[in-house]
Parts: C-alpha cells; sequence; structure tokens
C-alpha cells in the first residue's frame, strides 16, 4: 500500500486509539496504534518523538489505558491543541437530523437520565448527614419539567422571585421543600413564600421588620451570612466585603436574638459566597466557617440551629481538559468536620441543605444550531442561528463552552474562528479564535454545558426571539418543555393605538 493510501487508515486507526484506549486489551493493538501515529504525525511534523510508553512492555489493560491517555496528551500538547478534544454529546447524527425536522434549531436540549443519575450522585454524597435536602437553584434552569424530575428525585428548591415560587408549585414543590432568598424583596414575594409555607432566609437585618408587617414569620425563619474578610469570593459573585448579599458577623447574632424576641422559634443558617468553583477545598473551608459558627450561635444565644445551607458554588469543567469536582471528596470531607465540630457541641440533629443549580444540571444541556454563514475580513466567522440571546455566558463573562461540529468531531482543528451570533453588538461571540475543524455552511453546531444559566439568562435585547426547550427522555423520545418564542409572543406587551403590523407566526 502507498503511503499515501496507507494514511487515512493510519489515521482512523489513531483515532479509534485516542477514543477507545481503556478497550485496548493487548500489545499487539497498541504497538499497532502507535505505528499508525508515527506514520501520521511524522508527516506533519518532522523527527517527532512519540512516547516511549512501558505499556509497550505489559499487557494489562488498565495501564495501556493510561498510556492511551498519556500519548493523546502528548501528541495534543506537541500539536497545539490540532486534534479535537472532545465532550460528549448524546445523539447521533442521524437522531440530531430527525428533532431538527420536527423541531428547527436553535434549540436547548437536555438529557433527562443524566441530570436524574447526576442528582442522584451528589445526593449519596451527602447521605451520612441526618437530613439532607439540595434546593436546586431555580435560577439555573427556570422550566417546571425540570423541577419535576429533580422534584421525583427528591429535590426541593431554591427561590428568588416570586416568578420562581410559582414555577416550584407549578412543579409539586411546596412546604419547606421551598427555601426563598432573595434581596431587597418585595411585599409580594414574602407574602407568595408565606402562602406555599416556604423556608424564609434574610438577606438583611432590617428586613425582620419588614417580613413581619407585610407578610408575618414563617415557622422556620433563616438569616444569610456574608463572612466579610473570612473568604475570598471570586470575579462571579464578587469579593464578600464588596458584595450585596448576607448579614456581617455582628448582625448575625442581633438578628437571631430580634427574631427570637418577636417570637420566631425555629431558624437556619445559610451562605453562598462562591460560584463555579472547582477546587474541592472551597467547599470544606465554607463548611467549617459555617459549623463553626452555628456552635457559636448555640453558645451565645442558646439556639440550636435546625440546618445549616451550606449553598451552591459548585463548579462544572467548562475546559475538557479541567477536572471535575470529585463530590464524594467533598460529601466525606464535610462529613468528616461535621463530626469534629457539630456532633460535640451537642448539635447532632444539625440538618445539612444545599442548593446548587449549575452542578446539577449544567453538563446536561446543550445549545444545537445551524452555521448560516461563513465570513472572511480580518479573521475568519463563523455565523450561527443562535446569538447570545440563546446563551449570554460567553458575550457577559467571557466564558468558555466547549463547541461540537457535528459528524466531525474525529476531524482535526486546523482552522481558527470566531463564532458569532447576528445580535447587532460586537461581544455577540460564543467562541474566540478556537480550533475547529473546517466548518461547512448548513454544518451543525453544538455548544456544550448549557443546562444551567443558559436559556434561563435569554432576553430580548434587538428583537431577538428565545429558543425552545427540549427534553431527551430516558426511553431516547424527545419532549418539547418550552417552545420557542414568536413575534406574536415579542409584541404581545405593546399597547400601540391602531395596532401593529400581524407578526409573523
Amino acid at each position: 500500500m502507498k503511503a499515501h493510501e496507507a494514511q487515512p487508515k493510519a489515521q482512523a486507526d489513531w483515532v479509534t486509539f485516542l477514543k477507545g484506549g481503556a478497550r485496548l486489551s493487548t500489545k499487539r493493538t497498541f504497538v499497532r496504534a502507535v505505528s499508525h501515529a508515527n506514520q501520521i504525525f511524522s508527516s506533519i511534523i518532522p523527527q517527532i518523538a512519540f512516547i516511549d510508553s512501558p505499556a509497550l512492555h505489559c499487557y494489562n489493560g488498565e495501564r495501556i489505558s493510561a498510556a492511551a491517555q498519556a500519548a493523546f496528551h502528548s501528541i495534543r500538547n506537541i500539536l497545539g491543541g490540532i486534534l479535537m478534544t472532545e465532550k460528549v454529546f448524546p445523539i447521533s447524527r442521524e437522531r440530531l437530523e430527525e428533532i431538527i425536522e420536527q423541531y428547527p434549531t436553535p434549540f436547548h436540549i437536555y438529557d433527562e437520565k443524566a441530570i436524574r443519575e447526576n442528582f442522584r450522585r451528589f445526593k449519596r454524597a451527602f447521605s451520612w448527614a441526618p437530613n439532607f435536602t439540595e434546593h436546586f437553584a431555580v435560577k439555573a434552569a427556570p422550566n417546571p419539567r425540570l423541577l419535576q424530575i429533580l422534584h421525583e428525585e427528591g429535590a426541593g428548591t431554591d427561590c428568588s422571585s416570586i416568578a420562581e415560587l410559582l414555577l416550584s408549585e407549578a412543579a409539586g414543590i411546596k412546604g419547606e421543600e421551598i427555601m426563598l432568598t432573595s434581596n431587597d424583596t418585595p411585599a409580594e414575594e414574602f407574602q407568595k413564600a408565606r402562602e406555599l409555607g416556604a423556608i424564609i432566609n434574610l438577606d438583611d437585618i432590617s428586613h425582620i421588620d419588614y417580613l413581619e408587617k407585610c407578610a408575618g414569620f414563617p415557622d422556620c425563619l433563616s438569616f444569610r451570612y456574608n463572612p466579610g474578610p473570612l473568604i475570598e469570593g471570586n470575579d462571579i459573585i464578587g469579593k464578600p466585603t464588596e458584595a450585596k448579599y448576607g448579614l456581617t458577623h455582628h448582625q448575625i447574632f442581633d438578628a437571631y436574638k430580634i427574631a427570637r424576641e418577636k417570637g420566631v422559634k425555629r431558624f437556619g443558617l445559610h451562605t453562598m459566597v462562591i460560584s463555579s468553583e472547582l477546587r474541592n477545598e472551597a467547599f470544606l473551608f465554607t463548611a467549617e466557617l459555617m459549623f463553626n459558627l452555628a456552635v457559636e450561635i448555640k453558645k451565645r444565644l442558646g439556639i440550636s440551629l435546625e440546618f445549616v445551607n451550606l449553598g451552591g458554588g459548585f463548579g462544572i469543567p467548562y475546559r475538557p481538559e479541567e477536572e471535575a469536582i470529585d463530590v464524594e471528596r467533598v460529601g466525606s470531607g464535610i462529613e468528616a468536620l461535621y463530626k469534629k465540630i457539630i456532633e460535640p457541641a451537642g448539635l447532632a440533629g444539625l440538618a445539612i441543605k444545599a442548593e446548587s443549580g449549575r452542578y446539577i444540571t449544567g453538563p446536561y444541556g446543550w445549545l444545537v444550531t445551524t452555521a448560516l454563514h461563513e465570513k472572511k475580513t480580518y479573521k475568519d466567522y463563523i455565523g450561527l442561528d443562535a446569538c447570545m440571546a440563546n446563551l449570554m455566558r460567553p458575550a457577559l463573562y467571557g466564558a468558555y463552552h466547549h463547541i461540537t461540529v457535528v459528524g466531525k468531531e474525529d476531524a482535526f482543528c486546523d482552522h481558527i474562528y470566531d463564532i458569532t451570533g447576528s445580535l447587532c453588538e460586537n461581544n455577540d461571540k460564543f467562541a474566540i479564535d478556537r480550533k475547529l475543524p473546517k466548518i461547512d455552511i448548513g454544518d451543525r453546531i453544538v455548544i456544550h454545558d448549557t443546562g444551567a444559566h443558559g436559556h434561563a439568562m435569554g432576553f430580548n435585547y434587538n428583537g431577538k426571539l428565545r429558543s425552545a426547550e427540549l427534553l431527551l427522555r430516558e426511553d431516547g423520545s424527545v419532549e418539547l418543555i418550552r417552545r420557542a418564542e414568536t413575534l406574536g409572543d415579542y409584541f404581545a406587551t405593546l399597547d400601540i393605538p391602531g395596532g401593529l403590523m400581524k407578526p409573523h407566526a
């Protein structure tokens, strides 16, 4: 076989090797893959030094798999990212086209099975706690169908507006499964929370009197703690000393004292000072801080809290090379702190709460789009049929979202593009200088990790319409859980004498 004829076969075998390294079972398979790799890469970069792996001298599948991963990272680093590092999209190209025939792009689609499995894993990590509740942060994915799925798995909700309270109610969530944490809270939100029997978490000491006058006290009242300079925060949520959230250390004791004098008998404690965090130790630090405060409250005021809500902030690896949180390690670390701090203080029944959103649904949602235009000026641009109205995070935060060109997952990333939307703003870009395979007009482009703070942050600026939301069911069927907006929706709130032009559908 001639060299130019052998290369496609070698490339295909090498891709199989990279993607399926864990399945390599013999030295012969490994050697053949290495040989094919050398055929490809020696033609791309002269005198490439391929990895000299101990796996060549053993038959252990686990060690061969490790060598495959080492080979992948070695080659990828040498080629500066020319090989596409994958994130998984759970729908085949053929099935995706069937879905698009019924539901045109752009749309967000969520994986029910993966969301359920991930929630169960998160819940298991805290199964040691006397009573653990995950109050899913509704703002991450405010769709009652998703809330219903999570409620079936045992989740409550964390709400910060009357709309989120109503969404929780629509999903069958009620009573103290709901926790309202708000700031600058209007009376109607407190009143609705009281009607639902929700836990109310106050953000300011002045809200005690306000709540009493406008709605009365709930059965269980909580306060949000801002530790100030004791913790770092980050660029998204801000430094605690500069954040608008929560009560100071001094205020928190006064707040419990005032509320108790007004007749409140059941109390909780809450904080939320980190966001999109991937360091395991950050959550242990927060837990230690809050457990010590719970003990101090008991010592100084004689109040035994019913729960400590450790907040959310659990990040996800938006970039393929990032490591995910080890939630089992975090859970066991918090358990050790509980036994060290809480139990000796006589607070052994203290319940643990969390309010993660991003971690639960984020990795299991995707924005599916189509390439509409290619533009070549000072840079190469690919214009999509979606824009920042469909996914704001890249423009707002400069956030990275991985991109897959459907059907070209095994192609070399030898083109550099800005991936853009049609909004009349220059920052309407999903990616800047991103290495991707060659994109053709009509290609389906999948943007990963939009299952939280994706559709939820949509808007109508520039007359853009929010897209549909779909649910990939456990049986493989697809359910429409939110239709796409129409021009009729956009014009519906306007009141102009003589009416408007008739909108399209």
